[in-house]
């Protein structure tokens, strides 16, 4: 499988909710850190899938 670069759209994105659910995990966020683990885990499928599927 060859891997690409994920467009920037989609890196920001990813970027966001990685680390929204990683600063909920330690900080009080509304709905949030409620859900902070579900957060950071489509923030990484999300940049896999960037880097797996060729202009995502």
């Amino acid at each position: 499988m060859k891997i690409s670069a994920p467009t920037k759209k989609v890196f920001w994105i990813s970027t966001v909710l990685s680390a929204l659910g990683l600063v909920a995990s330690f900080v009080s966020i509304p709905f949030v850190s409620a859900n902070a683990f579900w957060f950071v885990v489509v923030g990484n499928v999300l940049l896999w899938l960037g880097n797996a599927m060729k202009g995502f």
